[in-house]
């Protein structure tokens, strides 16, 4: 096979967790795939994590070079340090591709780091933030760091009713804004993604046009993003990208063939797949709660549980349900959302988990906990008709009960041919915008053209 001659250089800044490596690692694909140079720059300890074909990586420093974000004191421990070491040596890194003559055209940067817009701009090349969460969520932050919004929010009773969004209601808001005095680091960094957007000669986001159509007009006002999402592995949607079936990234080791060969004797749309995701972890009261009601309800669930929150689960819970379930400590989830045996995908709505349902037409039950996620799930029940939010009690719990009830009703209750059919549809148009000439596809090849352009000057 001809080696490609690549034209143009992006290096590819991912915040090292696995829900932000994964959008900016399938971007960089994207990018290779049209014939520019990739790189991802990503930390010590997270590069022996990440492995692809056509897409180089290369260390930088968070300052926590054996354990990554472990060996921090605390979030904002972790975030200064990450600037001051990131800052150096992805400015070393875009020094020592200029003097092998391979010189960087732009760095596309997780939009938790401004600072690299800064490090481009001193290297006089492009810079562009990439932001992870959907064009809505991102709005609304942007419009309290503008002073557009008045925070903090007062909104116990009355929906803040925003230009362009759908009304929100306080269960509907991020955590960091109900609650800002819970993650104060977060809250600052999440602020902080719009302090130079002015600088920087791209703004991308992981979304697209037909998913969230009125948003993004109300949003280009305020800041002109290009939509280019959904970043899902090419596999499962428009198929131009060779053998692209995982991100080939997993901070975890997946157990993916067990739960094949598992749903391989499960009858089509029978079994609930359950994740929470890499970050989420459930109080104890939940975790049972979610343990008896996938018993209660009878179905086939196959559960990802974290090795770090099996001693959680019940006692008496893994054998009781031996017949019926498969718990695993990590699996690659877009392999099971797109086996024929599941039927129903419960989800902490992160916004990866949230493309992914949608991109492979998966009914869903959200039970979402903090940052982002509530919003998500409002959409995913009332805006795009996909499934169902799980009420929490007074205590922040989601009961047994409640958890049966939206299984059953998404499964094969009255509104469940409407969100399979609704399911059906966004899979389409998610397929449409990312296929050559889409909505997604046309604005990435837009930014390989202005790459490619600077390489030739």
């Amino acid at each position: 096979m001809e080696e490609t001659e690549y034209r143009g250089h992006v290096v590819v800044l991912p915040y090292p967790s696995q829900g932000h490596i994964n959008p900016l690692l399938q971007f960089a694909k994207r990018l290779a795939s049209k014939g520019v140079k990739a790189t991802i720059a990503t930390t010590r300890y997270t590069l022996k994590s990440i492995c692809t074909a056509n897409v180089g990586v290369e260390p930088i420093s968070d300052g926590f070079d054996e354990s990554g974000f472990a060996q921090a004191k605390n979030v904002d421990s972790f975030l200064k340090s990450f600037k001051a070491n990131g800052s150096r040596t992805l400015s070393e890194l875009i020094q020592k591709f200029q003097d092998s003559g391979s010189p960087v055209s732009c760095v596309v940067y997780d939009s938790f780091f401004p600072w690299a817009l800064d490090v481009a701009k001193q290297h006089g090349i492009y810079g562009a933030p990439f932001f992870t969460n959907s064009a809505t969520v991102s709005h609304i932050f942007c419009l309290i760091h503008h002073g557009k919004l008045s925070f903090p929010l007062k909104l116990e009773t009355t929906p803040l009713l925003i230009p362009g969004l759908p009304p929100l209601n306080f269960p509907d808001l991020p955590s960091f804004l109900k609650l800002p005095e819970s993650y104060p680091a977060y809250l600052a960094m999440k602020l902080s993604q719009f302090s130079n957007l002015d600088m920087a000669d791209w703004i991308f986001s992981n979304t697209f046009e037909e998913l969230e159509a009125e948003e993004a007009r109300s949003i280009s006002k305020l800041w002109p993003a290009k939509l280019i999402g959904p970043m899902v592995p090419a596999a499962y949607l428009d198929g131009r990208i060779e053998d692209d079936k995982g991100y080939g990234a997993s901070l975890w080791e997946p157990l993916s063939e067990d739960c094949i060969k598992w749903l391989e004797t499960k009858p089509p749309k029978s079994v609930v797949y359950v994740s929470f995701g890499s970050m989420v972890s459930l109080t104890l009261e939940q975790m049972e709660e979610i343990a008896w009601g996938l018993k209660e309800s009878g179905l086939h669930f196959l559960w990802v549980v974290k090795e770090s929150e099996q001693d959680k689960l019940p006692d008496g819970f893994v054998d009781s349900t031996k017949e019926n379930g498969l718990i695993v400590t990590w699996c690659n989830q877009l392999e099971m959302l797109e086996n024929q045996a599941i039927g129903c995908f419960v989800t902490h709505c992160g916004w990866n988990s949230t493309l992914e349902g949608l991109s492979l037409a998966v009914p869903m039950v959200g039970v979402p906990k903090w940052a982002d996620q509530l919003t998500d799930a409002k959409f995913v029940e009332e805006i795009w008709g996909v499934g169902l939010r799980a009420k929490e009690d007074d205590k922040g719990v989601v009961r047994k009960e409640e958890l049966v009830m939206c299984l059953k009703e998404v499964m094969e209750g009255k509104r469940s041919q409407q969100i399979k059919k609704n399911a059906s549809k966004w899979r389409e148009l998610a397929k449409k915008a990312v296929s050559e000439g889409g909505s997604s596809d046309k604005r990435i090849n837009e930014f390989v053209q202005h790459v490619v352009q600077k390489d030739r000057q």
